[in-house]
């Protein structure tokens, strides 16, 4: 598991935070920002990365949601665990779109959340989804 102090990481589960409460509200990113922001106060946070991500997310959910249908096609994106589904948003933004985060770091992470936050299986989920979608990106 990822140090508290590593600010990086810090900012996914930031950015994991925020992007997961825009499925219970409008995805308002100030108002999920603060939340998340309150949740995680007294860790160290590269707050700069987590906008960066939450932005990134929400200007490529489209082409997000295709990739994931294409590489999880026995999934449909509502039946994908709410917490497995932003994990994997966010890490294939920075796979596809970001571009600053080499491929298997972005993988290490999502799959260092999934076994944070989410259940028995969603890590082996997690790193079958982004290594279909590695494998098939130029």
């Amino acid at each position: 598991m990822k140090s508290k102090s590593d600010p990086r990481h810090n900012a996914r589960k930031l950015a994991l935070t925020s992007i997961f409460s825009w499925s219970f509200l409008e995805p308002d990113q100030e108002s999920s920002l603060e939340l998340a922001k309150d949740l995680l106060e007294s860790q160290t946070v590269d707050h700069e990365f987590a906008k960066k991500l939450i932005d990134g997310v929400q200007t490529h959910i489209d082409e997000i949601d295709l990739a994931i249908k294409e590489n999880a096609p026995e999934w449909p994106l509502e039946k994908i665990g709410k917490i497995d589904l932003v994990i994997l948003r966010i890490a294939i933004y920075e796979i596809m779109f970001g571009k600053e985060t080499p491929e298997k770091v972005a993988i290490d992470e999502a799959v260092e959340l999934a076994k944070e936050f989410g259940n028995d299986n969603s890590s082996k989920f997690v790193n079958g989804v982004l290594g279909s979608i590695v494998e098939k990106t130029p």
